[in-house]
């Protein structure tokens, strides 16, 4: 899984909050949040399964499901003490881990609790729960279940919630094997990891100075009420997140969505007017078009999935960046033989597939859909992509690994492999392992998890 930017495909952005719009039914919202936690539960990315949500019910419906995914391992461990056995249906299982979670906020410390949690009180919340098993057919048969363990919780929540102090999925919300190769990988930071991946990402953008400066953006949203904290050479940070196409500028490209660890990126492969560039895993787009922002270049960009692809023409026509020297391929890069013109670039990026483990923040239901037995399928293709493309790099020219991911076997151990395999690849200075931070001092926007290897070939 390649999603190290998040842009503004669909109208359920993570930043597009229920307030925005005209409040549904909590009922509704509900059960249509379940079907989509319950499509996740079956194997299916939330994104997608977002995307089958009625429009009116789908912002709602992804605050909810976000705010679960978060919160699911805790979820998963109230509804294992609670049920006797597993309903056999996904929905209504998905609507009661909802509703405990929901529930188990309404009956909190107002005090203690999730700033980004939706607050309802329990009455209301146990009522519309078990309205919402009425909505569908398929889930009329569930009320009486729902009611059950909804009032079971309520009478025996301190006594449930003492079960869950010793089991680490309920405590930090993701898979004990996660939990686990965290421990072993970054044994003084893994418990900052696992909490840092359950807060609300920034909304950080990237200006495009080809269409503006970052002044101009700045006063454009000073204007409309919108404060923003500048980093780097382009960057902005929302201080709140808000709807991404509502923002000054977007229907104009002044700026694109980006986070501040995929924005270090295109800079370091030094690019200049006229060179030969290929962005080896391009969708969506966001390192695409970074390149093209930064100078003028001979650029070649693929990706293997056609609607991907789009999704690159998308961007980069709203940003102005499509020119006769841009051509968007979807193909393999281990299959140069159909696209290649056989001659060399001068810089590769490849943003290579990963358990995308760096990103959780933006995406929680990743951690629920990975496997421990992802990790070596992924880096072997990891590996054999790297290897395909490393026969296309120029003489002196440069080829860059990216990966959205926080485990070593898809990051730093892959470039200490690539090195050894080939003698001719100089490592250069980069900035290797990046974890997940929240926002400080030293990194106002609070970079997502990435890794970078950077290597010139010689001779």
């Amino acid at each position: 899984m390649k999603e190290s930017e998040i842009l503004p495909a669909i109208d359920a952005s993570p930043y597009n909050h229920p307030m925005t719009q005209a409040a549904p039914a909590l009922s509704d919202s509900l059960l249509a949040a379940a079907r989509a936690i319950g499509a996740v539960e079956t194997g299916q990315s939330l994104t997608e399964a977002l995307l089958e949500v009625r429009p009116d019910l789908r912002p709602s419906a992804q605050s909810l499901s976000f705010y679960a995914m978060r919160h699911w391992g805790q979820a998963m461990a109230l509804r294992r003490l609670l049920l006797d056995r597993v309903p056999p249906n996904p929905t209504v299982f998905a609507l009661l881990g909802l509703s405990l979670l929901l529930l188990e906020v309404a009956l909190s410390d107002p005090a203690e609790r999730d700033a980004t949690a939706p607050t309802y009180t329990a009455h209301t919340l146990v009522d519309q729960a078990v309205q919402a098993t009425q909505g569908q057919r398929d889930t009329l048969n569930f009320k009486g279940l729902v009611n059950a363990i909804l009032r079971r919780f309520q009478r025996e929540r301190a006594a449930l919630l003492s079960q869950l102090e010793q089991d680490l999925e309920a405590q930090y919300n993701h898979p004990k094997w996660w939990i686990e190769a965290l421990q072993a990988a970054y044994p003084q930071d893994w418990k900052r990891l696992l909490e840092t991946a359950n807060v609300h990402p920034p909304l950080t953008l990237r200006v495009n100075l080809r269409a503006t400066t970052r002044e101009a953006v700045e006063q454009a949203f000073a204007a409309a009420g919108i404060a923003a904290t500048p980093f780097g050479v382009a960057g902005l940070v929302l201080d709140v997140p808000r709807a991404i196409a509502s923002l000054p500028g977007y229907a104009q490209g002044w700026w694109s969505v980006q986070d501040a660890g995929a924005q270090l990126a295109a800079p370091l492969l030094e690019l200049k007017d006229g060179m030969r560039v290929l962005d080896a895993c391009a969708a969506p787009g966001g390192k695409t078009a970074h390149m093209l922002e930064l100078a003028a270049l001979k650029l070649t960009a693929l990706d293997i999935d056609n609607a991907r692809m789009g999704r690159v023409e998308q961007n980069l026509e709203r940003l102005g960046l499509l020119n006769d020297d841009v051509e968007l391929i979807a193909e393999s890069a281990m299959r140069a033989h159909t696209w290649w013109d056989g001659k060399p670039f001068d810089a590769i990026l490849a943003d290579v597939p990963c358990t995308a483990s760096g990103i959780v923040r933006r995406h929680p239901d990743i951690r629920w859909l990975r496997r421990f037995t992802d990790l070596k399928p992924t880096a072997k293709l990891q590996r054999e992509i790297l290897d395909s493309l490393w026969s296309l790099v120029a003489p002196g020219g440069k080829l860059l690994l990216v990966t959205c991911s926080i485990f070593p076997q898809e990051c730093e151990l892959q470039a200490q492999a690539f090195s050894k395999r080939h003698t001719q690849a100089v490592r250069l200075p980069a900035p290797g392992q990046l974890l997940p931070c929240l926002a400080n001092a030293e990194q106002p926007a609070g970079q997502d998890g990435f890794f970078y290897a950077l290597f010139s070939r010689q001779g």
